[in-house]
């Protein structure tokens, strides 16, 4: 399923810089090298490192299939890749994105479990076989 390409309100002027230049979905972002990082920040428009974090959300939203808010709570939680998520630890995942989870959002959103983070390193795993990346 394909997600819009809707980054979170703290990376607005990142989306707006990207969009100038035709980038308008996530796997666009996912495919853009450091080198086209640094040029899209040139101007001074965007942050690098906040177009880094948004290139780490989208090669985990177009690789693994995430929807962009569980790719945003993984990169909080240290998990930048899919090959990064093909090698982590489901139990100690689990408990990292859980504390990570409760101490962002409280009880307002429904914890993560287990099964569903054995689904997406399952998936990674896939999309690492794929992909060189």
């Amino acid at each position: 399923m394909a997600h819009p390409f809707q980054p979170a309100a703290h990376m607005r002027r990142e989306q707006q810089r990207l969009r100038r230049d035709g980038i308008e979905s996530w796997e666009a972002v996912a495919g853009l090298d450091d080198g086209q990082l640094r040029q899209l920040a040139a101007s001074g428009e965007a942050s690098e490192a906040k177009l880094i974090r948004l290139r780490g959300q989208a090669r985990l939203v177009s690789a693994v299939g995430l929807a962009p808010e569980e790719a945003a709570l993984l990169l909080h939680g240290g998990i930048a890749s899919p090959a990064g998520l093909a090698a982590a630890d489901p139990q100690q995942l689990l408990l990292q994105l859980g504390r990570l989870q409760r101490r962002l959002t409280g009880a307002a959103v429904a914890p993560v479990d287990l099964p569903l983070v054995l689904g997406w390193i399952r998936r990674a795993r896939q999309a690492s076989s794929r992909s060189p990346n």
